[in-house]
């Protein structure tokens, strides 16, 4: 029985074996994403600058300028997130599960000495209960963000001619091709975002095991926002370690591949990005802490699209494309901005202060001797 694949083409050319369309591709690379502008009261700088985004523009106008100046995130790695289901949610285990920047030392002999990777905890229960937990970004990764700048104070820049001719590879020249130029998006290039995918062969990722019984999947969204994990294996062992997923429909020979041609314009290029890990805990397993460390995550991948130049620049007659990623632009934009923004106003609200202040003379003999809260509930 064939395998049906998805071929848009135009011009395609169908030559040689599978190796023509296959290609390696980093997705995300954790050691990318350390903090390097927006210093907070200390100096240390809080965002990474490829990444930063600013959600001042969906605050609206009750906010003043040093609150909008605040509005800022990235996938800087303290900024991620770690998403309990149900059944490991709990006060403490939400406190304390988190995502860190975890160096590796410098004499470790790994090529990425040296650099931050992503370290995780999560607090699972310690009774019996199957529980998972999602590793995800701080927002919905963009697909259509134009790649530019930012500057300390992680501002977005306006984008020089450099940028706006920085689209490379298929995806590119399949669009340059259809009359209109497209850079590359802000998160390519190993940021979370893969253009121009069509059958995943491959996932691989780099992680450091220490023995924990924990599984994990790999979380990837696909342009027509459907969500899919794969299964990469389980995390029982100690040291780094590549896990990989091998697609089981994937089709080699191209012979045994039924493929269907369908019209190039205007449909846009396929793409995938990174939505997070999930880690699960069986209930037959030990409960408590994982601790775990990933350093990145790679495809294999058969390229959606081939072409060669075409004589009418569609994209310049029509404009379907353009006014199209616009759109799903806005619409991402709005919905990052919209959770950013309520995020922001539950920060501000929060209480900060850790102690009462006194009431009474400090050393005063008068006082009694300090004890805990639940003294007021001695019987």
């Amino acid at each position: 029985m064939k395998k049906t694949f998805l071929v848009i083409a135009a011009g395609m050319l169908l030559t040689g074996g599978a190796g023509l369309f296959a290609a390696e591709s980093m997705v995300i690379d954790f050691t990318q994403l350390d903090a390097d502008i927006v210093a907070d009261a200390n100096g240390n700088p809080t965002q990474n600058s490829r990444t930063v985004m600013n959600y001042a523009a969906a605050a609206g106008a009750t906010f003043t300028a040093e609150q909008r100046d605040l509005m800022k995130t990235s996938l800087a790695l303290p900024e991620w997130e770690v998403v309990l289901n149900s059944s490991a949610q709990n006060v403490q285990s939400m406190g304390v599960s988190t995502v860190v920047a975890a160096p590796v030392r410098s004499e470790a002999d790994v090529p990425f000495a040296g650099s931050n990777v992503m370290g995780v905890r999560v607090l699972f229960p310690e009774w019996n209960s199957n529980a998972n937990a999602r590793i995800e970004p701080p927002f919905d990764i963009p697909a259509f963000e134009p790649l530019a700048g930012a500057d300390a104070d992680g501002n977005r820049q306006a984008q020089t001619d450099e940028e706006k001719a920085s689209g490379g590879g298929m995806a590119y020249t399949f669009l340059k091709a259809q009359g209109h130029s497209i850079g590359k998006s802000l998160f390519e290039d190993g940021y979370g975002l893969l253009r121009n995918v069509g059958a995943i062969k491959s996932i691989a990722v780099t992680t450091m095991g220490m023995n924990y019984p924990e599984g994990l999947y790999v979380l990837l969204k696909d342009n027509d926002g459907i969500e899919r994990r794969y299964f990469m294996g389980y995390l029982g062992f100690d040291g780094w370690k590549e896990l990989v997923w091998n697609n089981p429909q994937y089709i080699a020979d191209i012979r045994n591949r039924e493929i269907r041609v369908y019209p190039i314009y205007p449909r846009g290029i396929p793409y995938v990005k990174f939505t997070g890990f999930q880690i699960t805990r069986d209930a037959a397993h030990i409960g408590g802490d994982y601790i775990g460390y990933f350093k990145d995550v790679k495809i294999i991948y058969d390229k959606a699209v081939l072409t060669s130049e075409r004589d009418i620049a569609d994209e310049d007659v029509w404009g379907i494309v353009r006014a199209r990623e616009k759109k799903r632009q806005a619409i991402e934009m709005e919905c990052f901005g919209n959770k950013q923004v309520n995020r922001y106003l539950e920060r501000v609200k929060q209480a900060t202060e850790e102690s009462f202040t006194s009431s009474l003379n400090e050393n005063s003999t008068s006082n009694a001797a300090r004890s805990s809260g639940n003294a007021a509930n001695a019987r």
